[in-house]
C-alpha cells in the first residue's frame, strides 16, 4: 500500500472525529476561553479548520516561512461562528484529501523545511511532517477543544472509545 493511501485513511478518521468535536461547539460560547493566554474556542476551531490547509503547503512546496523577510506574512482565515468554521474544514478537508490522493511515495519522501524570517527551524521528509506537524497537531488541539467543551458543559464526543456523555462510538 502507498504512503498516501495509508494517510488518506489516517487522515479521513482523523478528520470525522475532529468535525464531530467541532460540532459541539456553540455561538454563544464562540469567545469563551479558559485563560487569558488561551485561544477562544472560536478560534481554536477555526484553527483546527485551518490546519489541513498545511497539507497542501506540505506537499506543494518544499519550505514555509512564517515571517517572510520580504513580502506578506500568511493569515489564516478566521470564521465568526460555527458554521463559518464548519464550512472553512469542510473546504479544507476535501482539499488536503485530494493533494493526499494525488502524492507519490517519492513526493513524500521529499524534505521540506519551516521557516522563520528565512532561519530554518526543521527539516524533514515530507511524509513525517504530514503525520507530527500537521496529524498529531489536530489530535493535540482537539484535545484541547474537548476540554473547552467539557468545562462549559457541552457534550463531548466518543472519539477512540467512550465519553461521559456518550456510552459508545
Amino acid at each position: 500500500m502507498s504512503l498516501s493511501k495509508l494517510f488518506l485513511t489516517e487522515f479521513e478518521q482523523e478528520m470525522t472525529h475532529t468535525r464531530k468535536t467541532i460540532e459541539r461547539i456553540t455561538d454563544d460560547k464562540f469567545n469563551w476561553r479558559p485563560h487569558e493566554k488561551s485561544f477562544t474556542m472560536g478560534d481554536l476551531a477555526t484553527h483546527l479548520a485551518n490546519v489541513q490547509t498545511w497539507v497542501n503547503a506540505t506537499l506543494d512546496k518544499d519550505e514555509f516561512d512564517m515571517h517572510p523577510k520580504e513580502g506578506e506574512e500568511f493569515i489564516p482565515p478566521k470564521a465568526e461562528n460555527k458554521n463559518e468554521v464548519l464550512e472553512l474544514f469542510d473546504k479544507n478537508n476535501e482539499e488536503a484529501k485530494q493533494s493526499l490522493t494525488n502524492t507519490s511515495d517519492e513526493k513524500l519522501n521529499e524534505n521540506w523545511s519551516l521557516l522563520s524570517g528565512g532561519n530554518t527551524i526543521f527539516t524533514m521528509p515530507k511524509s513525517d511532517v504530514i503525520r507530527s506537524f500537521v496529524l498529531n497537531h489536530i489530535i493535540h488541539h482537539r484535545a484541547q477543544l474537548g476540554v473547552y467543551l467539557r468545562l462549559n458543559d457541552l457534550p463531548v464526543p466518543a472519539i477512540y472509545g467512550p465519553t461521559a456523555d456518550e456510552g459508545s462510538i
